[in-house]
């Protein structure tokens, strides 16, 4: 083996390094809900996203798959996503109590059962780039159940609308992949992250503008993914 390959090996098993920390910083955040410390679980899960947004284009830049073939990285950022954006916040919100007491459990067992049938489609990352149905987004669900302090019952409506929508063929932006409009949706989404970090450090102290205001982000990205989920369609009849 030529001292090249070595190198890339070596990167490439680095990479996989970076992208299973992600289950180092779920643990810290399991511990910290049992804590009870909401803010610290939301910080650790802030920092898989980080991971997360990162490790793909790291891959793909040092070529990671063709340096180790015999290692499935797509499966083991599958296993983690899962972990840190679903089961986690599962938990979460059962601890939280930010559903009713009497279906809490029922609720969990929706989000982790809608989004395990999401993350085994085979097209739940469509080739052009998108996410196909709600794509399993829980952690930025439990962020706005936790900050909002809704009534658990109207918080169970929320868990079963985003759980329905798994199975709504929506084409959903991928915010690091998708190319339409991806530096507008980059810089916007930093701009969210700021305040929803901003929200959370300053928990309990309540800044509705600033909450209310993040939101307008989650719409600006509900609304282009409809848009350019329905594009393609208005293309085809104006060229009939």
């Amino acid at each position: 083996m030529s001292e090249t390959m070595r190198k890339e090996q070596a990167l490439a098993w680095g990479v996989h390094l970076f992208t299973a920390s992600g289950a180092v910083f779920a643990l810290l955040a399991t511990f910290a809900i049992f804590a009870q410390q909401w803010q610290m679980a939301f910080i650790w899960m802030a920092v898989t996203v980080l991971i997360d947004s990162f490790d793909g284009m790291l891959a793909r830049a040092l070529g990671v798959k063709e340096a180790l073939p015999q290692f499935d990285g797509a499966l083991l950022d599958n296993i983690i996503d899962y972990l840190t954006y679903v089961f986690i916040p599962a938990l979460l919100i059962v601890q939280a109590g930010l559903l009713p007491g009497a279906l809490a459990l029922l609720g969990a067992a929706i989000i982790v059962l809608s989004s395990a049938y999401q993350f085994a489609q085979a097209d739940a990352k469509t080739d052009d780039n998108f996410f196909k149905g709600f794509p399993s987004y829980w952690n930025v669900v439990a962020l706005y159940l936790f900050l909002l302090g809704l009534n658990p019952w109207l918080n169970l409506l929320l868990v079963l609308l985003c759980a329905a929508l798994v199975f709504v063929p929506v084409k959903y932006v991928y915010p690091s992949r998708t190319r339409r409009m991806q530096r507008l949706t980059m810089l916007l989404s930093l701009v969210w992250g700021l305040m929803v970090l901003v929200a959370l450090i300053e928990y309990p102290l309540q800044r509705p503008l600033l909450i209310r205001g993040s939101l307008l982000f989650v719409v600006y990205y509900v609304g282009l993914s409809l848009y350019l989920t329905k594009r393609p369609l208005a293309v085809e009849i104006n060229q009939h």
